[in-house]
């Protein structure tokens, strides 16, 4: 069987003994009983808890650590996986961070232009230990955004994966995954760094925070920008 331990231990960035993370995954599990159960509402409580907001994110590292996530209102894809991760292992859920490679086709022109590339690198989401296996899930995008953009909402029932949709509700093509980047126990801050001033050399003086991440995640608002 897979070692466990790493993936039940809190990290820089995965803080799960934080007081405050312990207290909100608490909460949020209630009486649930089995991990499958205490990762779908955790899921919920993290992908509608925070709105996915590209605009108007702190930057630097200590905005991503999931103890900081809490008190935000908002979050990006890495923020939002961190805080569902740590607040997983604080109940007992071992569970990893997993980043891809992606195309949004719903970016618009002026974004690609800007960025120089059409690849948009190090998407998060997390990966459960459940039943034996190891579930995806992306907390990502909140119902409200989705529902007023088009966009289909990512559900999770702790059985099968929850990756972003190839599509919109429209029929639009929407998230392409083009290259897995693998798990990680913690979030690789500077690993990610490194690939982002290299991909995207025109936005290297933002890349001390998380600001890159509206044109990863461009809802079609951006679309006719």
């Amino acid at each position: 069987m897979t070692s466990m331990i790493e993936y039940l231990q809190p990290g820089e960035f995965v803080d799960s003994d934080h007081r405050d993370v312990v207290a909100f995954a608490g909460r949020v599990v209630g009486d649930a009983v089995t991990d499958r159960d205490k990762a779908v509402r955790l899921f919920y409580a993290v992908r509608d808890g925070w709105r996915y907001d590209p605009y108007n994110l702190a930057p630097g590292p200590e905005a991503n650590r999931a103890s900081s996530v809490l008190a935000q209102s908002a979050g990006w894809c890495v923020s939002k996986s961190v805080l569902l991760c740590a607040a997983s292992r604080a109940v007992g859920v071992p569970t990893r961070l997993g980043f891809a490679d992606v195309k949004n086709h719903l970016t618009s022109e002026k974004l690609r232009a800007s960025m120089v590339s059409d690849l948009f690198a190090w998407h998060g989401y997390v990966e459960f230990w459940l039943d034996e296996r190891w579930v995806k899930a992306s907390s990502a995008f909140n119902i409200e955004m989705c529902e007023r953009f088009g966009t289909k909402p990512l559900d999770f029932d702790g059985v099968n994966d929850s990756l972003m949709h190839e599509f919109d509700q429209a029929g639009n093509r929407h998230m392409q995954y083009m290259n897995y980047r693998g798990t990680f126990a913690d979030l690789p801050w500077t690993e990610m760094q490194a690939t982002f001033r290299e991909l995207y050399p025109s936005w290297s003086q933002l890349l001390d925070g998380p600001v890159h991440d509206e044109a990863f995640h461009a809802t079609p608002a951006d679309a006719s920008a």
